[in-house]
């Protein structure tokens, strides 16, 4: 493909140092050649899924009938089936996006996976499932998704010490993105002690659009309407100030001189929920330095052609819209609690769903 064909505005959101991820992953977008294409054209770096996305992946498409069938004809299970089928498209999806590790020394080029939903209070059963995929893939451009749950951090900090690149996921507040990053830096320690080399990567993926919903519903509920749109942008611009505090700080200075990568702050649930706004809002409104940003397919596409890049909007200073949702009655403590609860349901119910439905071609089969 020729350099002509290259996005330039979405060139420059890369340039600006926010990595394009995409959040989609299926088996058509590989077999067709379009993730292959949006690699070349719209500087895309990295791909995530999650149970939602491949419930719909599966279910929503013929392209799998086949292959269900015959595991199923050959006794696997409704569990066993998903992730064979998982894994064939996180395989081929690290294969295609290899030659980006490749170039990025490892920084970008990567593929998530997410441990299972109903393990979001297992420590243990998340770090046995991690080494489960994590062998199983194969490739080195794998990142787990583990969810920033009270259970899930000790299993952050146990996968990165063993090697294992790390998607932190379901994170909504300040103060859990706080306990993440601490989580990777001693998992880092942990290796530098064992004498492991420290080139393991992680990101920590902090939701954007849900907070907005959340909080302009509360503030619809309180008669006040002025500060809607304002807390999924302030939320995450908070969290950045606060990966600079670490990262930038004292703290990792050692693991900094010896060559250890900094965990990168990763914007999750990017597309509007709220047609009033802007489709590509969290953008380039987010757009910093050592940030990725992962986008479902319209937003991305949205992006190719609206907005422009205004400069470093992810380290805005956040405090003056916070101090006014504060004062305004919003408890953004309450509404992140909130938002992670509802976002584990959230991702168990498509898990579910796809389970059955893989339970109903078993039938099809039988019958």
């Amino acid at each position: 493909m020729s350099a002509t064909a290259v996005n330039e505005r979405l060139a420059a959101l890369t340039a600006a140092g926010t990595s394009i991820w995409l959040d989609q992953l299926s088996r058509g977008l590989i077999e067709t050649g379009e993730l292959a294409r949006m690699v070349e054209q719209d500087s895309l770096q990295g791909v995530t899924s999650n149970p939602a996305i491949f419930e719909k992946s599966i279910l929503g498409s013929a392209d799998y009938d086949d292959e269900i069938k015959r595991l199923v004809s050959e006794g696997k299970s409704a569990t066993d089936t998903y992730r064979a089928l998982a894994l064939h498209d996180v395989q081929s999806a690290a294969d295609v996006l290899r030659p980006v590790y490749d170039r990025t020394n490892g920084v970008d080029g990567y593929v998530s996976w997410e441990v299972d939903p109903d393990l979001a209070h297992d420590t243990e059963g998340t770090i046995a499932q991690a080494r489960e995929y994590w062998n199983l893939v194969d490739r080195p451009n794998l990142m787990i998704k583990i969810p920033a749950t009270e259970a899930g951090v000790p299993a952050i900090e146990q996968a990165i010490f063993e090697g294992l690149n790390v998607n932190v996921t379901l994170l909504f507040s300040v103060a859990a993105y706080e306990k993440v990053m601490e989580a990777y830096i001693r998992g880092l320690e942990r290796r530098q002690e064992a004498g492991l080399p420290l080139d393991r990567h992680s990101v920590a993926s902090f939701f954007v659009s849900r907070v907005d919903t959340e909080v302009d519903k509360r503030l619809t509920e309180a008669g006040n309407t002025e500060l809607q749109g304002r807390a999924g942008l302030a939320n995450a611009r908070a969290a950045y100030a606060a990966y600079q505090r670490v990262f930038e700080g004292e703290r990792f200075a050692a693991l900094r001189e010896a060559g250890a990568p900094v965990q990168r702050p990763l914007w999750a649930s990017t597309g509007v929920k709220n047609p009033a706004y802007p489709s590509t809002l969290y953008v380039w409104g987010l757009v910093a330095p050592n940030t990725v940003n992962t986008m479902p397919m319209p937003t991305l596409e949205a992006a190719r052609n609206e907005g422009e890049l205004t400069g470093a909007t992810g380290a805005e200073d956040a405090s003056a819209d916070l101090e006014a949702l504060a004062a305004a009655g919003i408890d953004l403590d309450d509404v992140t609690d909130k938002l992670l609860r509802d976002g584990i349901d959230a991702f168990m119910v498509p898990m579910q769903k796809l389970l059955d439905g893989i339970e109903a071609k078993r039938a099809e089969v039988a019958a």
